[in-house]
């Protein structure tokens, strides 16, 4: 049976953290299975026309939260979608609820490699207070028994690009599905 009969048109939702490749990998991952891409922060991003950063610093970041939940509330409600979920999605209990609809991955990336891809990046509103490393160190953290709840954990390396990410989650996938194949 084929890997797209065999999900059953579950959604399957990328966490991890900022820098981690969900976009990236999620519209790969859609476009080799078939299903459609959806990635909760552009979503968020169109319908308040204007970037994360500025609803960040005009709203607040309980306020995107809020956000970022009702967007996961009415995404969770379609099916056959590879979902890039912002990196704090998993903060909210409530959110949980919403991902358990399909299945969850965790592009675990390490701290070192996450410094690497976002040395440059002046977007992210979370990361312009402190040094970088020691941010990231700090959100990654308080995040990472969270995002271990995820139903498939994928580990990356620097050496991984977008292409092996999405092979290996393609290979992994059938492993957490019923029936089990060998893997």
């Amino acid at each position: 049976m084929k890997l797209q009969e065999r999900l059953g048109g579950a959604n399957i939702y990328l966490v991890g953290m900022m820098g981690a490749g969900k976009t990236t990998t999620g519209r790969l991952l859609a476009q080799r299975l078939g299903y459609s891409f959806v990635d909760t922060d552009a979503v968020i991003t169109a319908f308040r026309q204007r970037p994360i950063r500025e609803i960040f610093a005009q709203e607040g970041e309980p306020a995107f939260r809020e956000l970022e939940q009702q967007v996961l509330a009415q995404v969770s409600s379609y099916h056959h979608l590879v979902v890039a979920t912002g990196g704090g999605i998993v903060l909210n209990p409530m959110n949980w609820s919403y991902l358990h609809h399909g299945i969850v991955v965790w592009l675990h990336v390490p701290l070192a490699v996450l410094c690497q891809r976002l040395r440059q990046d002046r977007e992210r509103p979370l990361l312009q207070e402190q040094p970088l490393e020691e941010r990231l160190g700090e959100l990654l953290q308080a995040r990472q028994h969270l995002y271990a709840q995820a139903d498939l954990e994928l580990r990356i390396t620097l050496e991984d690009t977008p292409e092996t990410v999405c092979d290996r989650l393609l290979e992994t996938l059938p492993c957490i599905l019923k029936p089990m194949e060998p893997c």
